[in-house]
C-alpha cells in the first residue's frame, strides 16, 4: 500500500508542477507589490535588526560589515519561514480540490515550496550586490551554499507537514503559526552572531535553525571561523526527527482530510 502511495506521487507529478505554477501566478500576477514585497518585507527586517543589535547594542560583526551580516543570516530565516508559512496553510488553501478529486495529498504541500525558493532568489541577488558592494564576496566555502539551501527546505517541510496536517483540524493553527514565526525571529541568530555568545551555547543549539545560519555564515561571509559542528549537529537530528515523524503523521491523517476540510 505505501509503495504504491509513492507510486502515485510519481505519476501525478504533473499535478505538483502545475499546482506549483498556480501559486506562483496567484503570488505575482496583478499585483502591484508582488515581487517588490518579495525584496522589501526582508530588506527591512535586515535594517531594523542592523540598527538595533549592530549600532544601538554594539554587538560584534567578525571584522564583516554588520548589515552582511544580518542578511546572511535573514537569507536562511526568509526560506525557513516563507516554506513553513506556505506549507502550512497549503491544504487549507486547496480545500475544494481537495475534497474532490484524489491524489496523493502530499502534492500540495511540496508544490507550495516553490514561492518560497522563487522569494529566496530575489533576496540573493540583493545579497549578491551588497556583498559585491562591500567586497565582502565569499570563498570556497560557498560551494557548500546548496547543500545547506536543501537542509533549509527539509527542515521546513518536515515541520510544515506537521502544521499543515493540524491545521486541517485545528484552525487555529492558521493564526498560531504567523505568531509563531514572529516570535521565532528574536529566537534565532538573524540580527547577531553565535560565535561570540558561548555563555549560551547549549541553549541557542537547541534551535534548529541556529545551526543552519551559522551553516549560511561560514559559507558566505569567507572568514576564517570554523564550522560550528555543535549547533549544526542538532540541525541535523531536528531535521532528520522534523522530516520522519511528519511525513508519518500526514500519511495518518491524510485520509480524514477530504471530511475535515
Amino acid at each position: 500500500m505505501e509503495a504504491h502511495y509513492w507510486r502515485d506521487l510519481w505519476r501525478y507529478r504533473e499535478l505538483l508542477g502545475f499546482l506549483a505554477w498556480r501559486d506562483v501566478k496567484v503570488r505575482y500576477q496583478q499585483t502591484v507589490l508582488g515581487i517588490a514585497w518579495a525584496v522589501v518585507q526582508p530588506l527591512t527586517s535586515v535594517v531594523i535588526f542592523w540598527f538595533v543589535f549592530g549600532r544601538l547594542a554594539k554587538m560584534p560583526s567578525g571584522g564583516q560589515p554588520y548589515f552582511i551580516v544580518v542578511m546572511v543570516g535573514q537569507l536562511a530565516w526568509q526560506l525557513f519561514a516563507n516554506t513553513l508559512g506556505n506549507t502550512s496553510g497549503s491544504l487549507v488553501g486547496s480545500a475544494q480540490l481537495i475534497s474532490k478529486v484524489y491524489f496523493p495529498r502530499l502534492i500540495v504541500p511540496l508544490s507550495s515550496v516553490l514561492v518560497a525558493c522563487i522569494d529566496f532568489i530575489f533576496i540573493f541577488v540583493i545579497y549578491v550586490i551588497a556583498a559585491v558592494w562591500t567586497g565582502t564576496l565569499p570563498g570556497i566555502h560557498a560551494l557548500w551554499l546548496p547543500c545547506f539551501i536543501a537542509l533549509v527546505l527539509l527542515l521546513a517541510i518536515g515541520a510544515g507537514l506537521w502544521l499543515a496536517a493540524l491545521t486541517v483540524r485545528f484552525r487555529d493553527f492558521r493564526i498560531l503559526v504567523p505568531f509563531l514565526l514572529q516570535i521565532g525571529v528574536f529566537a534565532t541568530p538573524v540580527g547577531y552572531r553565535t560565535d561570540y555568545l558561548t555563555r549560551f551555547k547549549e541553549i541557542l543549539a537547541l534551535n534548529p535553525m541556529t545551526g543552519i545560519i551559522d551553516a549560511f555564515r561560514w559559507c558566505l561571509l569567507g572568514g576564517d571561523e570554523p564550522f560550528a559542528w555543535y549547533s549544526f549537529g542538532f540541525t541535523l537530528v531536528w531535521t532528520v526527527f522534523l522530516l520522519a515523524t511528519g511525513i508519518w503523521y500526514f500519511r495518518r491523517t491524510e485520509k480524514t482530510f477530504a471530511d475535515d476540510i
